[in-house]
């Protein structure tokens, strides 16, 4: 962003993830945020990032703590001013593994607990039919084989998961 001022590109950027954000199910204010964060060569204060977006100081004080909670937002001090800054984690390949756990810790986690609460009660039930109970169960295993595979990748080096995805996407390794 040079002279404080969006270019085009990066307003239609920016207007484009708060887009993306509501099919994501995350609040179109908080999408725009976080990419202008993203795009943003240095720190951010509050009041800077009202004016960038034209949205209330409100809305970004409640955008600025989801994207904290996510944790893909920092805040950061400035020598000489009062004001907290903020800065997007600027890593892509970070950037996506925080947001990958943070969505397995809310939604796959707790869908797979229910599920395994839902197997063992249809097992009970005489009423719950044999095909219900297998649906159940199958659910239930994917989303723990899927669970521990991304585990797995999880603790993988960066490096390594660039070099699994590159190979394959191409089937030579390149």
């Amino acid at each position: 962003m040079k002279n404080n001022k969006l270019t085009k590109v990066e307003q239609d950027f920016i207007l484009h993830w708060g887009q993306m954000g509501v099919q994501w199910g995350i609040n179109r204010t908080v999408a725009q945020v976080h990419a202008l964060l993203y795009l943003s060569d240095e720190p951010l204060h509050a009041e800077a990032i009202c004016d960038f977006l034209n949205v209330a100081r409100s809305n970004v004080s409640t955008s600025l703590k989801e994207l904290q909670g996510w944790g893909i937002v920092h805040k950061v001090g400035r020598l000489g001013d009062k004001r907290d800054h903020f800065e997007s984690v600027q890593d892509v390949w970070e950037l996506a593994r925080i947001i990958l756990n943070e969505r397995k810790k809310r939604e796959i986690d707790p869908t797979y607990r229910v599920l395994q609460t839902f197997v063992e009660e249809a097992k009970a039930d005489e009423e719950t039919s044999e095909h219900s109970v297998k649906r159940l169960q199958e659910m239930a295993t994917f989303l723990q084989v899927s669970s521990t595979w991304f585990e797995r990748m999880n603790r993988m080096p960066k490096k390594a998961i660039q070099a699994l995805i590159r190979f394959g996407g191409t089937g030579k390794g390149a």
